[in-house]
């Protein structure tokens, strides 16, 4: 294929031919239409006192002029009405006119030649039958007025038919090609709706992923390391302290597997009606996301919990101070458990970062609206970092999940040396 889409070694249609086949047409009509001019022309040149040979060559030229009847439909009419006198152009004439009619020439225009067609026709038809034939009058009108009627309004007819059609299959050809442009236009739409669910499901299982594990590890951790301290000196709490490590490895491994439980559930049958593969992903894997969120939220921690969340800190080792304001009410799941995972995050972070720390943990039940702090103070420099690793996602996960709800998220440093994180959340 060449740059312009035809193939090579094979030569596009010639001149203003939109197809070789096209060109072929017009050239043998043209050569049939001069030598019907030709022949005309013998009686042309006896009738008008000429060589024989400059009305033939006279009519043939007359006759080639039809092969430009798409490129000047105008100029070939034109010319047939012209020799009308001479008697010569019955092709020229016919075809010209249907070219003419079924062009994008303006109607008036196709009108004006039609008339004036019809009127060359009837005059010389009426003035040559007058002469030849001796009949009445009204007669020789009535079959001069066939004869130029005959000529000419079918061809026009003809051709208005056929460039009306030619139009209307243009038209929906345009709006074939404009639905496939919007259908691959869709396909594309429905394969970025695709991965934009596909990243926020893998956002949201990283996060609550992070969210579970890692509180739990960390106070496993935390546990471990004063199991380790203690072990020898004091047996009893190096037992409690076992023990409480495989509490919290215990009800990490039933969160993961409550979580892996709706990862692995059987995805919605496909629809039955046709619909595009694209589309049907989308819709599937939007399908499997929100069965996945709204599993999680209904079988997620909720705000009752977080006297046990408190306890398990306290029971590592921090002190832990919680204060309650407000009486509370029956909130959504997704507001609850993104309540419940900002504390635990924050108490996370108080188990990295501020190991000794005094921590405080307000909850405050306002009208319309949720709200909750951890702070802690400095470290006292007594307790041992127990070296957890720090992925920086924490504060990361807890502001998306704050602003997901429309909520407010703050978080930073305070002036004691400590570190503070709030949250409010809208309840309607």
């Amino acid at each position: 294929m060449t740059s312009t889409g035809e193939v090579e070694g094979r030569a596009g249609p010639p001149l203003w031919w939109a197809r070789r086949r096209d060109a072929v047409g017009d050239v043998v009509l043209g050569g049939v239409s001069a030598v019907e001019c030709a022949w005309e022309g013998v009686a042309f040149a006896s009738e008008a006192g000429l060589p024989t040979a400059v009305g033939v060559l006279f009519g043939f030229v007359v006759g080639a002029t039809l092969v430009l009847r798409r490129r000047w439909p105008i100029a070939v009419v034109l010319v047939g009405i012209a020799v009308s006198p001479a008697a010569m152009g019955f092709l020229l004439a016919v075809v010209g006119m249907y070219t003419l009619a079924s062009s994008e020439v303006p109607r008036r225009i196709t009108a004006t030649l039609a008339s004036m067609s019809l009127a060359a026709t009837f005059v010389v038809m009426y003035l040559r039958t007058r002469g030849d034939v001796e009949a009445d009058p009204t007669l020789v009108v009535v079959l001069s007025g066939f004869v130029a009627v005959a000529l000419t309004v079918p061809p026009v007819l003809f051709g208005l038919y056929i460039g009306a059609r030619r139009r209307l299959m243009e038209s929906l050809q345009e709006r074939a090609d404009s639905l496939e442009r919007e259908l691959s236009l869709l396909a594309d739409r429905a394969e970025e709706r695709a991965e934009w669910a596909r990243t926020e499901e893998r956002t949201r299982i990283a996060r609550e992923m992070h969210d579970v594990v890692a509180h739990r590890v960390s106070l496993m951790v935390v546990h471990a390391a004063a199991l380790e301290a203690v072990a020898v000196k004091d047996p009893a709490r190096a037992a409690k302290n076992a023990a409480l490590v495989g509490d919290m490895g215990r009800q990490a491994l039933t969160e993961l597997r409550e979580m892996l439980g709706v990862l692995r559930a059987a995805p919605k049958p496909a629809p039955a009606d046709p619909v595009p593969a694209v589309a049907v992903a989308a819709m599937a894997f939007a399908g499997a996301a929100g069965a996945a969120g709204g599993a999680g939220m209904e079988d997620g921690p909720s705000l009752d919990e977080l006297e046990v969340l408190v306890g398990q800190s306290r029971a590592a080792g921090m002190t832990v101070e919680m204060l309650v304001h407000g009486e509370g009410a029956a909130y959504a799941a997704e507001v609850e458990q993104t309540a419940y995972r900002v504390v635990q995050e924050a108490l996370t972070n108080c188990h990295k970062h501020a190991p000794g720390a005094r921590v405080v943990v307000r909850l405050a039940h306002r009208s319309g609206e949720v709200a909750m702090q951890v702070e802690n103070g400095p470290c006292d420099g007594k307790a041992t970092e127990p070296g957890l690793p720090s992925g920086g996602n924490g504060l990361v996960g807890m502001r998306e999940r704050v602003l997901g709800l429309g909520g407010v998220f703050v978080s930073g440093p305070t002036d004691a040396g400590g570190f503070r994180v709030s949250a409010v959340l809208p309840t309607a």
